[in-house]
């Protein structure tokens, strides 16, 4: 559906009347946006557009709904862009491993400006530019959230690629870092990669790591994106044979490490494509299938299976959670680093940027902007 038909149906902005020539929202008629005084409002007056998942596999509306009250450690940031991700798309569907009660909204990392803060918040303050994460409610105009879930963006780091770091960057750091243990001039197969993650995952593993990496994707034009974003080699396993094509690669070696986001048949192959004490990561399923294998392919190469989830250490380890963030803000900032945007949608085509997504289109992070 075209973005104004979209906005049509949804009303976005509240019923609307014209006055005096020009249009106006129910806010407007209870002075809501322009008080007379000109101080600023309080929160129980303030009202702010939202993304909400209504009902699970449906599309998304938009609504106005009132600014609540902060709590003492809380913030109110103003949001200028948060990140699309699959993870998002599967919440809405019903299908994520972390469910929301109906009506919910998406979106999980976010950046923008603080708007106000509670008492007790000593972390950041009023006009601060922040980067946020959180487990849903970041495809809004506003969002609460606790302080120490607020990262400050360094200067010259932009809002749009703040808003692709936490997701994408933490994964692949700590899938590299934590999970593989890469080490420099080791040889990294990182397949879906021209995905947010997959790109992510080459840019941290050669520019900080100084890794080789393989890139594999599904057409040739994903395989040249990851080429441009510094990988060695790419592998189109639309058209070739994963296995066959990284042991040509690598002199029937190997590869020390695969980081795979797809499942299935290329997890597989990506197992096979392990050199010996080879390492593979697991951070994804975007193929729609979840693998299974003889555990005795581990024991031929003594490799090593493993997982990464990467909210999971928010719970269980969150000063590593931090660090991934910290250090992904801290590597831009430095020019080590940079997100590749792949699209940019207003928050009324939140529909158009899911869709975008489940049809493959995407390369990099989607991006919604809000401001």
């Amino acid at each position: 559906m075209a973005a104004a038909a979209l906005r049509g149906v949804l009303g976005l902005g509240g019923i609307r009347w014209l006055r005096r020539g020009r249009s106006t929202s129910v806010t407007d008629h209870l002075g809501l946006l322009s008080p007379s005084n000109g101080l600023p409002l309080p929160s129980y007056c303030r009202s702010y557009r939202t993304v909400l998942c209504t009902e699970l596999a449906k599309p998304l509306i938009i609504r106005t709904v009132p600014s609540p009250p902060l709590q003492p450690q809380e913030v109110r940031v103003g949001i200028h862009c948060c990140g699309v991700n699959f993870a998002d798309i599967l919440a809405c569907q019903g299908l994520y491993q972390e469910k929301h009660a109906l009506p919910f909204t998406p979106g999980m990392e976010f950046s923008g400006v603080v708007m106000e803060t509670g008492t007790d918040v000593s972390t950041v303050q009023k006009g601060d530019r922040v980067l946020g994460v959180t487990s849903s409610k970041a495809m809004a105009e506003e969002c609460i959230i606790d302080q120490k879930m607020l990262w400050r963006i360094p200067d010259g780091v932009s809002y749009k690629h703040a808003a692709a770091l936490p997701v994408s960057y933490g994964t692949a750091s700590l899938a590299l870092e934590r999970r593989a243990h890469v080490q420099p001039g080791e040889t990294v197969l990182v397949t879906a990669a021209a995905g947010a993650t997959g790109l992510a995952t080459i840019d941290i593993a050669t520019n900080v790591f100084k890794a080789k990496v393989i890139a594999a994707a599904g057409s040739d034009h994903k395989c040249n994106v990851a080429l441009q974003k510094g990988a060695t080699h790419s592998v189109n396993y639309s058209q070739n044979s994963l296995k066959d094509e990284v042991k040509k690669l690598t002199g029937n070696r190997g590869v020390n490490v695969a980081i795979d986001a797809v499942g299935g048949d290329i997890f597989k192959q990506a197992l096979h494509s392990l050199a010996w004490e080879g390492r593979i990561v697991v951070v994804g399923f975007a193929g729609g299938t979840v693998p299974s294998f003889s555990a005795n392919l581990l024991l031929l190469k003594n490799v090593s299976a493993m997982g990464v989830y990467w909210g999971r250490y928010r719970k269980e380890e969150f000063p590593l959670f931090s660090s991934s963030i910290s250090s992904a803000l801290r590597y831009c900032y430095e020019g080590k680093i940079e997100p590749h945007i792949g699209e940019v949608f207003e928050l009324e085509e939140v529909n158009e940027a899911f869709s975008h997504v489940i049809q493959r289109k995407s390369t990099g992070k989607v991006i919604i902007s809000v401001k």
